[in-house]
């Protein structure tokens, strides 16, 4: 440290460095690089008449500030079938803590529909602060699904460095998903986004300016603006040659992911499975092991956070060379597709129940449905076999057309084909659950009536989060709230979210 400090007077202008606008190129604003004016500009285009019809004052229409504000989402309203109005008539704080709370977790509709829901183009509510409270929330959410990417894109279409808030959200995601490089130079050009000496550290490290970087550190310290462990840190971090001498550093308990790439960094990375579910697309990257990859990749498609052929190819990359737990999925899976990929009926009905049971075992029964229910579809099957890859399809996006070829007429795959149809009214419901589900899909059932005020009110995102919160309720056994939360569904135009969650309660057993 001595040594270090000997270098604040050769480089003290550059520990505090002046903030500094980013430059943009011309040819980013589209009509600046346009070509130039006309000289002759055209004549009025005004075409009111010269005079009044009336002396009364004209009407004027009066709308919300915050109703001509820009939508922020990346998906936009021809995709998802969402208003940008969403969030209309709602207070930002109920949104905050709905958007934080809503229970998703085993129900694969209700986190797609979450996704859907956070990245959607849509205005905030009216009030002061709202747009940024929603915003925070709709970024801290989709880090505790475990999406950093879309977290990222997220946060740079809304502005990551309009506030401090947002910026920290950026900068995580960013260190997650190996783009620090974007947010780095944005702090080294206004450092006061942060208040954190760490994340100045590292971002000067990591252009290369290791004399600013221990400037930084050694004078934080000094002035007792670094707590013991991360000045050691951070000491490790710039000088690697002496941390292969010294013993490990004690692991934080939470790390931040500034933390968990400082001790990647030093050569003590941390075992992602303990940590949130955020930190696992780290290991997605080839820095990674095949074996942590593989339960990264399966981790964050059973919260709907990773597409699913990312992870059939990881299953497929090569032959274990271990057995037991996740080995014997990859077996089972790369047995199962080798069949499939033969078209031989009989080893496809001899593999597909020990890769279901694998696939049951890890929760990925959807993501498994989704990546081969169309080519089930071409296998001709017999008994036991047929009806489970029936039921699989089911689970599949195409679940409508699989409808009508439901194997034998039994009173269970009778009640799902008419799900399927959504009409399970005209098919005698098997369960208890059954009878709740058909119940949700009666024309007749209303909406629960709180929600129903929130409708009347015109509070539509807030509606479709309780009502998910009140499915949750539901698939745990309150068969009333199952009800209600399906009719609901239904009745703001949520059809094929409301049958997909109700054939995967059918299918699958969630309670």
């Amino acid at each position: 440290m001595q040594t270090r400090l000997l270098l604040a007077g050769l480089v003290t202008g550059l520990a505090l460095p002046l903030a500094a606008q980013e430059s943009v190129p011309l040819s980013a604003i589209n009509w600046l690089s346009t070509a130039a004016p006309p000289s002759r500009m055209p004549g009025t285009v005004l075409l009111e008449p010269p005079v009044a019809v009336t002396a009364l004052s004209p009407e004027i229409s009066v709308a919300p500030l915050e109703a001509l504000m820009p939508p922020i989402g990346l998906v936009g309203p021809s995709a998802t079938g969402l208003p940008v109005d969403l969030w209309k008539g709602s207070q930002a704080e109920t949104l905050t803590r709905l958007i934080a709370e809503v229970p998703v977790r085993g129900h694969p509709a209700m986190q797609a529909l979450l996704f859907t829901l956070l990245l959607a183009e849509t205005r905030p509510p009216s009030g002061s602060g709202s747009e940024e409270s929603i915003i925070l929330a709709r970024l801290d959410r989709l880090m505790d699904l475990g999406a950093p990417d879309p977290a990222q894109a997220l946060a740079q279409q809304a502005g990551p460095t309009d506030t401090s808030a947002r910026f920290a959200r950026w900068f995580d995601a960013t260190l997650l998903t190996g783009d620090e490089d974007r947010s780095c130079a944005a702090l080294t050009a206004r450092p006061q986004l942060s208040p954190q000496y760490t994340a100045r550290v590292f971002c000067a490290l990591q252009r290369g300016d290791w004399p600013t970087a221990a400037l930084l550190a050694d004078t934080a310290a000094t002035l007792g603006l670094l707590s013991t462990a991360d000045y050691a840190l951070l000491d490790r971090y710039l000088s690697p040659e002496m941390a292969e001498l010294a013993p490990p550093l004690p692991h934080p308990q939470s790390p931040s992911p500034l933390e968990f790439r400082l001790f990647e960094s030093i050569g003590e990375p941390m075992p992602t499975p303990p940590l949130p579910r955020a930190f696992a697309a780290a290991d997605l990257r080839d820095l990674a092991g095949w074996k942590a990859q593989l339960e990264a990749a399966e981790r964050l498609t059973r919260a709907g956070a990773l597409n699913p052929n990312h992870l059939l190819g990881l299953y497929s990359q090569r032959q274990p060379s271990a057995s037991g737990g996740i080995w014997d999925r990859v077996d089972a899976l790369q047995d199962f597709e080798k069949a499939l990929n033969s078209g031989e009926s009989e080893q496809v009905a001899a593999t597909l129940p020990p890769a279901w049971a694998a696939m049951q075992e890890a929760g990925l029964e959807v993501a498994f449905a989704e990546l081969f229910a169309a080519e089930l579809g071409n296998i001709a099957l017999e008994g036991q076999a047929a009806t489970l890859a029936w039921r699989i399809q089911l689970l599949s996006p195409d679940y409508e057309t699989v409808a009508a070829t439901a194997p034998g007429n039994s009173r269970t795959n009778t009640f799902l084909a008419a799900l399927a149809m959504g009409d399970p009214g005209r098919a005698s419901p098997p369960s208890a659950r059954a009878r709740a589900i058909s119940a949700g899909f009666n024309p007749e059932t209303k909406v629960p009536t709180d929600l129903q005020r929130h409708l009347d009110r015109g509070q539509l995102g807030e509606t479709i989060l309780r009502s998910m919160i009140l499915f949750d309720s539901g698939a745990t056994g309150n068969h009333a709230s199952l009800t209600g939360a399906l009719a609901t569904l239904r009745a703001v135009g949520l059809e094929d979210t409301a049958r997909r969650a109700a054939l995967q309660l059918m299918i699958l057993g969630n309670s």
